[in-house]
């Protein structure tokens, strides 16, 4: 529906000024923090993205995204019982193997994400996105995290950009994909809104900001403007598609904020790691210290606290 894509218009000093508000946004305290913090770890994309991952550090990744807070804290906080885990361990395609064994060897069903279509880039020919898409779903992913071409969005291959996505929508098959717009270098906000309204008509179940690998990662101005599009599509289509902001995301803190965005633009019902996801890979940590602040009164020493 090019017609959607002609008449965007983004109004870009009142989007600032509404994203300088979210940062003045009350703190939570107490028991109101913990459980928003319980439930930014249920939406954690725990990733490793690094050249240097090897088989044994993804296993260990797979093991804290079963047991994502100690299990003391969460008898503490009456949690125990709930299977609170992380919503999907994301790893290279090449780990995707060692990831799934991971799991099944610990005995839970966490999903395993792969990036996939020239991650990060997006600078490969399609032929060689579909054929690494194809491999990952071979492997075991069940979510695919694809890239893409952001020269399609700055020349306004609208056409061009639709039809790259709706390929790699077939090629992911039964597996959930993931598009990541790296908005960071789309060059304004306006497409940032169009390539969100393309990615979902491509048939995308979430629109994903940053690979973590740009400059600019996720920022609120991004975050409401991709998830005013998202509210858009949702009128005129009645389909829901997930938002996940990643790169950058550190602290609970900032975790907390993206959860309350997300409940103030799109409503409660999108606060399920079924359409909401964190992508990171420290932001685990730090919401886990905030816990033990929480249950305890003092913050853990390094020794404490499992590696993430």
């Amino acid at each position: 529906e090019l017609g959607w894509i002609s008449k965007v218009y983004v109004n870009r000093p009142a989007v600032v000024r509404h994203a300088e508000q979210i940062k003045k946004w009350k703190t939570l305290k107490g028991n109101w923090q913990a459980a928003w913090l319980l439930k930014a770890v249920t939406c954690i994309d725990l990733t490793t993205l690094s050249g240097d991952d090897t088989p044994s550090n993804v296993r260990r990744l797979c093991f804290k995204a079963k047991h994502p807070i100690r299990e003391d804290l969460l008898k503490a906080l009456d949690m125990h019982d709930k299977g609170i885990t992380v919503g999907a361990v994301c790893v290279y395609p090449a780990r995707v193997t060692d990831a799934v064994n991971a799991l099944k060897a610990a005995g839970c069903n966490i999903p395993v994400a792969s990036v996939a279509a020239g991650f990060p880039s997006g600078q490969t020919p399609l032929e060689t996105k579909l054929a690494e898409i194809k491999l990952a779903v071979e492997y075991g992913a069940t979510e695919i995290d694809i890239v893409i071409s952001r020269s399609l969005v700055l020349t306004g291959q609208w056409d061009g950009l639709y039809e790259e996505i709706r390929q790699c929508r077939k090629a992911c098959g039964e597996a959930h994909m993931k598009t990541i717009l790296a908005t960071g270098e789309l060059g304004s906000l306006a497409n940032v809104y169009k390539a969100s309204m393309i990615a979902m008509m491509a048939g995308s179940d979430f629109i994903k900001t940053s690979t973590g690998k740009e400059v600019e990662n996720a920022t609120f101005p991004v975050g409401i403007v991709m998830m005013r599009a998202i509210k858009e599509y949702y009128w005129q289509t009645g389909n829901k598609v997930g938002f996940k902001p990643a790169g950058g995301i550190r602290t609970a803190k900032e975790a907390i904020t993206w959860l309350m965005l997300v409940k103030e633009e799109l409503g409660v019902e999108w606060l399920t790691p079924q359409l909401f996801r964190l992508g990171a890979s420290s932001l685990l940590g730090d919401i886990e210290q905030q816990i033990f602040y929480h249950v305890t009164g003092s913050y853990p020493l390094q020794h404490e606290l499992a590696m993430a």
